[in-house]
């Protein structure tokens, strides 16, 4: 069996795609924060289409670290070569394997901060992009405003020498380019965050005006923050995914990635010194991304988080498996023709019917198997981003609500018991499990009134009538699909 690295490129099975370009020419152009399945998914095959096609050197990425929990696969990576397999799964069942290049660099910060710190000061780098995940970027979501109670955050402020966030980080490296008198980088935020490049910019802002008010003055002034709309589906990856390499191409790759094929960016043409010429590889540069990403985390993350909670609660495992079920189909397609789509801006060039059947058609690829768990992990960041706002104004345009409330009330019932409702246990993952449980235990409006999370949605009687009926009939009548029915 070939051990995936550099030395053994040539000799791996020839059916699979292999960079074509010369990795060691490759400059390091963009420093990536956040290496999980999404980017080596996404933006790192966007790049290595890039090299394949123009043979253009200068946009290698390096990947950072911050966190204890990146160790594993820094530790993968640099094993092998920073090398490993992206698994396209159609829904025909055939699966398409790349070997991907464009990762040339890796640093973990716990183990070495100032080579992270001088990296992203380099000269050769000219972006800095983001996918640290909704709870990354520090802000309240109730204010939106930048979150100074955090204990790191009042740690760095009072010694920038030891950063430990990604604001840390940036601040100390755009400190140094800007004494070094180079070009500020580019942050380009990749995350499922409406208006993302905004909000990164706001949360740096905050930060630095804390911290220095002459570099906060200066990072206005000339680094660009372009919003940006990313998808394709990348579920975890599972011992099988590392099997079926074994079994079928005689390949040891100890952390490969699998996803759909569907794949988009759509980014707001703003840099602050240069870009890769990603449009050649079908990246859309547009002037304004706002309206696309409103579409996209309207109706395809709301829509994951429809079928993953309440496809939770009834004890579905996967979201192929919620989508298969022809009540979860109808109760989607009713909650995003009538609760999404009527509160998402113009849009143009897009076929928002044809969208729409495409989403579903993509949840339902077998072939995936994203799990209902991975879909509900950290939904107190995803929710207020995803499927509050359609709630809240749907309410003002006295709109339908009724599907969006019921996912609410799956919620509540998901945080209190943890189990479905056979009471078989669910894998909870969110950082804020325990204050969820705890809210949901005391009473259904307590659950309600965690402002960063609803804002005032406890306050609208509407709502609330709605919601505490539903949650009466779950735990009474512990069947979500006789409400989903009523519903459709």
């Amino acid at each position: 069996m070939q051990h995936l690295n550099q030395e053994n490129l040539a000799l791996i099975d020839p059916q699979i795609s292999k960079p074509s370009f010369n990795r060691s020419k490759l400059k390091t152009g963009i420093v990536h924060i956040g290496v999980g399945g999404f980017h080596r998914a996404h933006q790192a095959y966007y790049l290595q289409e890039l090299a394949t096609k123009t043979n253009v050197s200068d946009w290698g990425i390096c990947g950072i670290g911050l966190r204890e929990e990146d160790r594993n696969i820094s530790t993968i990576l640099k094993k092998q070569n920073h090398l490993y397999s992206l698994l396209a799964k159609h829904p025909n069942g055939t699966v398409e394997p790349h070997i991907i290049g464009a990762i040339v660099d890796y640093k973990f910060a716990i183990e070495d901060a100032q080579s992270v710190i001088d990296k992203m000061a380099h000269e050769d780098t000219k972006i800095v992009s983001l996918t640290i995940t909704e709870g990354g970027y520090n802000f309240n979501p109730a204010t939106g405003e930048f979150d100074f109670e955090n204990s790191i955050i009042q740690e760095e402020l009072k010694h920038p020498e030891n950063p430990k966030s990604v604001y840390g980080f940036l601040a100390a490296a755009l400190q140094k380019r800007r004494a070094n008198k180079l070009p500020a980088f580019t942050i380009l935020s990749c995350d499922n965050i409406e208006h993302n490049g905004d909000v990164t910019k706001k949360m740096l802002l905050a930060f630095t005006q804390k911290l220095n008010p002459v570099l906060a003055e200066w990072v206005e002034k000339e680094v660009k923050f372009p919003n940006s709309m990313v998808d394709r589906i990348t579920p975890v990856t599972t011992p099988e995914d590392i099997s079926f390499l074994a079994k079928n191409h005689d390949l040891k790759d100890e952390w490969p990635v699998t996803c759909e094929p569907f794949i988009q960016w759509v980014i707001e043409d703003e840099f602050s010194n240069g870009r890769p010429a990603l449009e050649q590889v079908g990246v859309q540069f547009v002037p304004n991304v706002k309206p696309y990403e409103k579409m996209k985390l309207r109706l395809l993350n709301a829509g994951h988080s429809v079928l993953g909670i309440l496809g939770s609660i009834h004890g579905y495992q996967t979201i192929n498996e919620c989508i298969d079920d022809p009540l979860f189909n109808e109760y989607l397609k009713q909650f995003m023709d009538l609760e999404a789509t009527p509160v998402l801006d113009t849009l143009e060039g897009i076929d928002l019917d044809a969208y729409k059947q495409s989403l579903r058609e993509r949840f339902a690829n077998p072939n995936i198997k994203d799990s209902v768990s991975r879909i509900c992990s950290e939904s107190a960041a995803k929710l207020p981003k995803f499927l509050i706002p359609t709630i809240k104004e749907n309410l003002d345009n006295e709109g339908n609500i009724a599907l969006g409330t019921l996912v609410i009330a799956a919620w509540c019932y998901y945080s209190d018991k943890q189990t479905d409702l056979n009471n078989h246990p669910l894998e909870v993952i969110d950082s804020q499990k325990e204050v969820l449980q705890n809210s949901a235990q005391k009473d259904p409006l307590c659950f309600l009134e965690q402002e960063a999370i609803f804002g005032d949605l406890s306050k609208n009687e509407r709502f609330v009538t709605l919601y505490e009926a539903m949650v009466k009939d779950l735990y009474h009548n512990r069947n979500v699909k006789k409400q989903m029915a009523n519903l459709v």
